[in-house]
Parts: C-alpha cells; sequence; structure tokens
C-alpha cells in the first residue's frame, strides 16, 4: 500500500510544475527537446506539448543528449508538430485514470477515451504508469487453480490465480477467440475485475470486442486500454504498462481479484524493437532490441498476488512462423506459470479450442496441488495422445488394420479423448449455431475416464465432437443409436 500511496500524491490527476523547453527536431515518432542547462526532466518523464485545435501531444523521455537536450518518444501522430512549438515538463511520468470510472471504458495509452462517450473528470484519481513491482514479502503464492470451464486448459494446463498463463500460436489459430472466451467465463463465475489491454490490435477488433462485452453484460466490470495496431510505436510499447496500472489500483487498493489480459505480446516486443531503432540503438539477436529481456521482465513481474487480492493474466503471444525459438517467444516463456500452446494442425482439423495436449503445460500440474486424480488422468490422456501421435506415420503409410490390437485401441481412445476436449463457446455461438458449453473440472474428469477405461470404443467419433459434459456425448449416441 505504501508503495501506491506514494505515486499517487493525493489522489487526484495533479501536475507538477515544471520546465518548459523547445521542439527541436522532429523524426518521425522522435522527438528532440531543448531545455534551459541543468534543467532536463527525468528519464519516462512525460511532456506535454501544446498543439492549436487538437489535444495535447504527450512524449516520454527516453534518452539526454547532453546538458541540455532530452530525446523523447511521442505516444500520438506527430504529424504537423514543427520545430519550435513548446514542450512543457509535467514532472512525473504518463499517468492514466485508474478506480471505477474506468470501468466500462475503452481508452488510449494516456487515458482518454475511445468509446466517445464524455472525457473522465479531473476528479478521478490517476497513476504513473511506471510503478514497481510487488516486493518479495508482499507476494503470495501462485498455487491456487483458477477454473475456467474449458475442459482442455483445467485438465492439462490448468490457470495459477495470481500468476502468468499466456496462449502461443501463430496466425488463425484463435488465440483472440479464447481470450474473449475467458473473460466472459472468468467474470461471470469469479465477479472480479476484467482489465484488457489491446497490443498493436486492428481497430475493427477493439470495436467487436467492446460490442460482445456489452452484449453479454460483462463490460461494466471491465476496462479495455488500447494501443491500435495504426498507432505509434510508442503508444503500442507503453499501453501494456498503461493496463498493467489500473490493475494495480484494484488489487492494492480496492483489494479486487483482476483479471488482466493481453493481446497480444509479441505486439509489444516489437513495437519495442521499433522504438529501440529509432533512437539509434544497435540491434541484437534476430533483429530484436538489445533491452528485449529487460523490457519483458518490466512487465511481467507487476503481475502478482499482494495482500489478499492478485492480478492473473492470461497474454496471447503471437509466434512469428510458428517458430517457438525465436527470441521474443523463448523471453516470455520463461516468466510464465502456464503455458497453452495453440497447434495449427489441430485447427485445420477442426479440433477447436485448437491446444495442443503434449506441449501445453502448467506448474499447477502437480498431485499435491490438484489432487492425485486430475494428476493421474491428465498423464493417462498426455500418454495415449502421445501414443496416437507416434502412430499416425505407420497408419498414414500402411493403414491402421497393421497395427497391434492394443495400438488399435489406443488409437480409438486418444481420438475420442480429441473430440472430447473440443468445446464450442458463447462467444462462437453467433457464427457456429452451437451453444456455448462450460464444463467443471468434475465432469471432464469422469468423461475422460470413461473414454481411457475402453467402455466407449465403438461409439463414434462424431458423438464426442464439440459438447460439454460426457452426458451429452450419451444423449449424441443414444440418438444415433436409435431405431
Amino acid at each position: 500500500m505504501a508503495e501506491s500511496q506514494s505515486s499517487v500524491s493525493d489522489g487526484a490527476a495533479v501536475k507538477a510544475a515544471g520546465a518548459s523547453g523547445t521542439v527541436t527536431s522532429v523524426a518521425g515518432s522522435v522527438v528532440d527537446v531543448r531545455f534551459a542547462l541543468d534543467a532536463l526532466p527525468a528519464v519516462w518523464n512525460a511532456l506535454e506539448v501544446e498543439r492549436p485545435g487538437a489535444q495535447p501531444l504527450i512524449l516520454e523521455v527516453q534518452q539526454h543528449l547532453g546538458r541540455d537536450t532530452v530525446r523523447t518518444v511521442a505516444m500520438q501522430p506527430t504529424s504537423g508538430l514543427a520545430r519550435g512549438a513548446k514542450a512543457v515538463d509535467t514532472g512525473s511520468p504518463i499517468r492514466v485514470p485508474v478506480g471505477e470510472a474506468v470501468l466500462g471504458r475503452l481508452m488510449d495509452v494516456v487515458g482518454r477515451p475511445l468509446d466517445r462517450k464524455p472525457a473522465l473528470p479531473d476528479t478521478v484519481p490517476r497513476w504513473a504508469i511506471h510503478r514497481p513491482a510487488p516486493t518479495l514479502v508482499r507476494q503470495g503464492r501462485a498455487d491456487e487453480v483458477m477454473w475456467t470451464g474449458i475442459k482442455v486448459i483445467d485438465l492439462l494446463a490448468p490457470l495459477p490465480k495470481g500468476g502468468k498463463a499466456a496462449m502461443f500460436g501463430g496466425a488463425g489459430v484463435g488465440k483472440t477467440v479464447l481470450i474473449m472466451e475467458l473473460i466472459r467465463t472468468m467474470v461471470e463465475a469469479y465477479a472480479g475485475i476484467s482489465v484488457f489491454a489491446g497490443i498493436g490490435e486492428r481497430s475493427r477488433e477493439g470495436h467487436e470486442l467492446l460490442l460482445e462485452l456489452e452484449q453479454s453484460g460483462v463490460l461494466a466490470r471491465t476496462a479495455l486500454v488500447f494501443g491500435q495496431m495504426n498507432e505509434p510505436p510508442g503508444a503500442r510499447w507503453r499501453v501494456g504498462m498503461s493496463a498493467m496500472t489500473v490493475a494495480e489500483y484494484f488489487r492494492d487498493e480496492r483489494g479486487e481479484n483482476v483479471l488482466l489480459l493481453m493481446d497480444n505480446v509479441f505486439r509489444f516486443v516489437q513495437a519495442g524493437a521499433e522504438v529501440s531503432g529509432l533512437l539509434g540503438r544497435l540491434p541484437s539477436r534476430m533483429g530484436y532490441q538489445p533491452t528485449l529481456a529487460s523490457e519483458i521482465a518490466e512487465l511481467e513481474q507487476r503481475i502478482a498476488s499482494a495482500g489478499n487480492a492478485a492480478i492473473t493474466s492470461i497474454q496471447a503471444v503471437y509466434v512469428p512462423a510458428d517458430d517457438f525459438t525465436d527470441p521474443a517467444v523463448a523471453e516470455t516463456f520463461s516468466h510464465l506459470d502456464a503455458s497453452i500452446v495453440l497447434s495449427r494442425e489441430m485447427a485445420s482439423e477442426g479440433l477447436y479450442p485448437a491446444i495442443d495436449p503434449l506441449v501445453s503445460t502448467s506448474a499447477l500440474l502437480d498431485p499435491r496441488l490438484i489432487g492425485p486424480e486430475h494428476y493421474a488422468t491428465a498423464q493417462d490422456v498426455r500418454r495415449i495422445i502421445a501414443h496416437y501421435r507416434e502412430l499416425q506415420e505407420v497408419i498414414a503409410l500402411l493403414g491402421i488394420d497393421e497395427l497391434s490390437r492394443s495400438d488399435r485401441a489406443a488409437v480409438k481412445r486418444a481420438r475420442r479423448l480429441l473430440r472430447f476436449l473440443t468445446q464450442p463457446f458463447q462467444v462462437t455461438e453467433a457464427f457456429t449455431g452451437r451453444p456455448g458449453r462450460t464444463v467443471g473440472i468434475a465432469e471432464t474428469l469422469a468423461g475422460c475416464r470413461v473414454i481411457l477405461s475402453g467402455e466407449v470404443d465403438e461409439w463414434a467419433e462424431g458423438d464426442f465432437y464439440m459438447v460439454g459434459g460426457f452426458d451429452e456425448v450419451r444423449a449424441h449416441h443414444a440418438v444415433e443409436a436409435a431405431p
């Protein structure tokens, strides 16, 4: 609490009186500003540049070029900005509105509304976006499961409450749909606060998400912060920190659990690489910025439980060219408690959510945390699907009849398990015509055990596809079996 109080001052949007400087150079998003000798603003301080007929341009100080000049990165387009314009030091980093007033609102990186609703009043508290992570003494353990109602996640990669989970996948495998479903189910199940960070998103996707949340009735408990694809790299680089700051307010000041969703963390890294290039830093491996590790750590380490409340983060991570050895992807992996990997091969087969059951993992998949029954079932499911994957090449070459009896039985059960772990989502109901399903972990475990036992080896595979619990499988089979 002391950390939060020290950075809020009196809680209102009060700006410290600061020195004023003059813009001396504008090169795209990079703006140089000259101040009086030895009166330079601190690194990360925000500067405001007044523009006729428009809102002030916000600049963030990145470098001190000498005793009188700073190099900054703009958070909005700099078109029309001329040399000689006056820039005023606000005396603090970028500050964004926080609290109840931001719920149900869509904001940009500096807290300005994007939803065509009235601007937030000056009385709304504002916090600086650069904040320290909770100390180890304040942090709690992320060993409690946050159940999602999505069968394959709860069974094989349970999400930790107060931890970090990420969904990795290339383009078009269902990351954003999964994020949208998680927003709906988590707000409804846990009645907490959701904060969504749209990093490098298309404006169409933001509009669709806003409408979806409004129609589902969860917008009133959700804050959205967007740095769109067409915005300067500085906005896309800092929007994750703006959303994090909104989430920290509810955790630290209100004692509420917060679900922080980020889509897409790779765009955050990409924006940082753009900024790094604009600032003249030499690139590192594969053209990424030399500060890649520290930038990701600065964001990820703030996601934690503190006191009696927690921030739980679920992040979408685009995998360029499906290359999981990419430095941005590999560095993100190192901070996670759970990794959900989406498979293009499964998506092409229509197995949605296209989560690969063999490479998706969680630190909570431990018999001491989830119980021996859950752990044993998850391991058996993985083992039989792994065996099926090993046999696929043999089946393609020689046919399934050339397998031994035990191998044929394993293939049947694995194929039925893969289909049972598919699930219709509420957010896709309008497109698929299938009502969405939420399934408890007990139902999931019971269904998997029935399939593993061999009782339903002769049932049609279609009975298991896109259903909820096993009762629905039985109902489908009864209809098919009826004369």
